[in-house]
């Protein structure tokens, strides 16, 4: 059992909801990164997803696009971003890493060194947020065998026996996409909404196709959104294991380190506030 799945059965024995933030690596600064992994567990959060600066990334809107850019023109690399993990875990932290990698980045370290570099480096997991459930095919054996787990995206709009062949592919926890498009909330706003009931019913199908947790992201960004998301159906919410926010904590720690704030220091702060949705 590795890490992530030690958290969500930990979180499940305890009738618990995990927050699970996203951060871009690298942004606003390598430093920060190691940080808020660090910090983000002392607010509150189960696990943070670690975004891999990409040139073209198909499902981020344009404030973790921005960031994307912003870390590689600063010369951020996959190794760079792999230190920052490993910086954190020397810096005492044991809050569930995973990787959001493109499969481009992937191939072009090979699989197989990806995988190993990822899990030195304290790396728990895998997500390939732009890879077909075929292509994602060539990582399973590698991941299962370094330990990590691996987890591939659900839409709102992907029929159901895609969805379950997507889900017996994955291991750790699966992502559902609160909605369709891209990433990102509203600015200074409260997002484009959350749609209880489309994941609660999207939630009960893939519940009936695996025991993994559900983790549902895309657009969520405040701490009533993560509540909607996480309580039972019978409170009103749409039942998922956990929320992932992205968007709204990138665009704050951005701003803060623009404005010569502390960016991990608002980070904390934000994700704490996101926690009492829990």
């Amino acid at each position: 059992m590795n890490r992530i799945d030690s958290i969500f059965a930990g979180l499940r024995a305890a009738n618990r909801r995990a927050l699970m933030p996203f951060i871009c690596g690298g942004y606003p600064s390598l430093r920060s990164t190691s940080e808020a992994i660090v910090a983000l567990q002392a607010a509150g959060a189960s696990v943070v997803e670690v975004g891999f600066p990409f040139s073209d990334p198909i499902a981020d809107g344009p404030v973790i696009a921005a960031a994307m850019h912003e870390a590689l023109e600063a010369g951020v690399t996959p190794a760079a971003v792999l230190e920052a993990v490993a910086e954190s875990r020397r810096n005492g932290a044991t809050i569930g890493v995973v990787a959001m990698a493109s499969m481009s980045i992937v191939h072009r370290m090979g699989v197989r060194t990806f995988v190993r570099d990822a899990a030195a480096s304290g790396i728990d997991g895998v997500i390939v947020p732009d890879a077909p459930v075929e292509e994602a095919a060539a990582l399973e054996e590698p991941l299962a065998e370094a330990g990590l787990s691996l987890s591939l995206l659900v839409a709102p709009t992907t029929p159901p026996p895609r969805a379950e062949r997507i889900v017996k592919a994955c291991t750790g926890f699966v992502y559902l996409l609160a909605r369709t498009g891209i990433t990102g909330d509203v600015p200074g706003g409260a997002g484009p909404g959350v749609d209880v009931a489309g994941i609660a019913h999207r939630v009960a199908m893939l519940r009936g196709m695996t025991d993994l947790p559900i983790a549902c992201g895309f657009g969520i960004a405040t701490a009533d959104q993560v509540r909607l998301v996480v309580a039972p159906t019978e409170q009103g919410g749409a039942g998922a294991d956990a929320a992932i926010v992205g968007s709204a904590l990138v665009r704050r720690m951005g701003r803060a380190a623009a404005q010569g704030r502390n960016a991990v220091e608002e980070a904390e702060l934000f994700v704490r506030g996101l926690a009492i949705g829990l």
